[in-house]
């Protein structure tokens, strides 16, 4: 993996699924990050290929759910998020998974209750020891790369300390979400803060926040002097942000999105839950279409409201 010069797809919970990575890819971006997965997860889970459709999967034992799908046209640029507080189990959920993914990521930056609670996410930024204990058995153990991603901490002082020593263990890159873990998306994301870490590191850093135009990478990148930008938002409310070419029309985002979604047999609520996020920004899920959506129990419903019926009647078909 080169981390220089890449447009980067973030991690994003239940959007950051196969179908929506393949999707920013097609778009223009280089690197795509998965959502972020609990390693207590992976660890009720096994490896199976999936013959039918081309995919690799990773299965939870008992119920059959995919916690994670991946083929091999992405191989090359899914990086593999993980949540986690301890590291030996760390290790033991990354092997599951790091000989189908370009990189496995730690997430130290997840402000969310339910990865805080844990031990996981942010919690993580007050715990150097832990993070170095982490990130250097996964680093000592895998070939294949590891990372991770943080959020600033409460003085740039504290930031900058945090990822010299991340860099001491060894890791790829570094990305640097620009808020604090008391931020909402609403406050500003300090570039500036970024440019201070950038300044202190030689690993590449992945600068995040507040890209919502693919303008904004250039502007990002020359503020901050990192070496590749990430975005989220941005990608979630239309994909194509990746594009030099300009942002194409939302509704045929959408509607790709969708194939991709029937292509590879997508779990019905992380379709749903990505469309809703889509509608709310541009529309209003109380209007027709939100209404439909939130009704759609299949990817067949979805199909047929977005006029997809005969590309899902050719996919289903193909496969029997």
């Amino acid at each position: 993996m080169d981390y220089r010069n890449k447009l980067v797809l973030a991690p994003m919970v239940r959007v950051g699924t196969l179908p929506f990575r393949l999707l920013s890819a097609e778009y223009g971006a280089d690197i795509t990050y998965g959502e972020e997965i609990i390693d207590h997860k992976l660890l009720k889970c096994e490896r199976r290929v999936n013959d039918v459709i081309g995919s690799t999967d990773i299965v939870e034992k008992g119920t059959e759910s995919i916690v994670f799908r991946t083929c091999p046209e992405e191989r090359n640029r899914v990086v593999f998020q993980m949540g986690t507080s301890d590291a030996v189990r760390a290790l033991r959920a990354a092997e599951l998974v790091c000989k189908d993914v370009a990189a496995v990521d730690i997430n130290m930056g997840c402000p969310k209750s339910f990865s805080i609670s844990g031990g996981m996410g942010a919690a993580l930024l007050s715990k150097p020891e832990l993070i170095h204990d982490i990130l250097t058995t996964l680093k000592r153990n895998l070939d294949t790369p590891v990372t991770c991603k943080i959020r600033l901490l409460k003085s740039t002082q504290d930031t900058v300390e945090l990822a010299r020593r991340i860099e001491k263990t060894g890791v790829a890159a570094l990305a640097v979400h620009g808020r604090r873990v008391a931020d909402r998306p609403r406050d500003p994301a300090k570039w500036s803060e970024i440019a201070d870490v950038v300044d202190a590191l030689t690993i590449p850093v992945i600068a995040n926040g507040d890209v919502f135009e693919y303008e904004d990478f250039g502007r990002i990148k020359t503020a901050t002097g990192a070496s590749s930008v990430m975005v989220a938002r941005g990608a979630l409310w239309n994909a194509s942000i990746f594009s030099p070419n300009g942002k194409i029309p939302w509704e045929d985002v959408k509607r790709e999105y969708i194939r991709k979604s029937i292509l590879w047999d997508n779990d019905i609520k992380s379709t749903k839950h990505t469309l809703k996020e889509m509608i709310m920004h541009y529309s209003c899920l109380e209007y027709p279409e939100g209404k439909a959506v939130i009704k759609s129990e299949t990817l067949a419903d979805l199909a047929k409201l977005y006029g997809e019926e005969q590309y899902y009647e050719y996919v289903n078909s193909n496969r029997q």
